[in-house]
């Protein structure tokens, strides 16, 4: 089984079609179409906004590893740390504001993106306590396998835009103003 297998199987994991459908519809009920969810979908760009965001947290984290492993400087390395993680929450909005847009398969392999990215978060700011704890080697495993458990959760977020085209287009559409989902709204009136 290659990569892409394994990445399109995860279009039919069923089992999650509840609770991604309950995480759209708060979404939805949270954002709907207001200028906000707008504005983190990128209508004002013209070009979704998330996949930018993903790489101030992925190079701050990769950056600290460097600083940790290469150069020896914990300091720096936890403040990378911090930076990756202080910028975590915008990227997420915005992720999370796209996924109302999305069609079940590619729900499916959202929702798997956005909770391996939970755990990566969660290993990151670990390794970030490693750290102020002066646990270094610690910090330095959390701080590998964190990148590469966003990694796993970075090739799924490529196979919901690459393979599946979610956000391909969608400033596009055809007599559109606003972003997709108003377009989807009326369409399905």
């Amino acid at each position: 089984m290659n990569i892409h297998s394994l990445l399109r199987s995860a279009e039919s994991l069923g089992a999650v079609d509840r609770p991604a459908d309950r995480a759209a519809d708060t979404v939805d009920r949270v954002l709907g179409d207001s200028p906000v969810a707008s504005a983190l979908r990128g209508s004002w760009l013209g070009h979704p906004v998330h996949p930018l965001l993903i790489f101030l947290p992925l190079g701050s984290w990769m950056t600290a590893l460097l600083f940790d492993l290469g150069l020896r400087d914990r300091t720096t390395a936890r403040r990378l740390l911090a930076v990756g993680l202080a910028a975590t929450p915008p990227t997420a909005l915005a992720g999370w504001a796209d996924f109302p847009l999305l069609n079940r398969e590619q729900r499916r392999v959202g929702l798997l993106h956005a909770v391996v990215n939970g755990v990566a978060i969660g290993l990151f700011a670990a390794a970030y306590r490693a750290h102020r704890k002066e646990k270094h080697r610690r910090a330095t495993v959390l701080t590998i396998i964190g990148l590469v458990v966003v990694s796993v959760g970075g090739a799924l977020g490529g196979h919901l835009s690459y393979a599946q085209g979610a956000g391909v287009h969608r400033f596009q559409a055809p007599h559109h103003t606003g972003d997709l989902i108003s377009y989807a709204r009326g369409r399905a009136a």
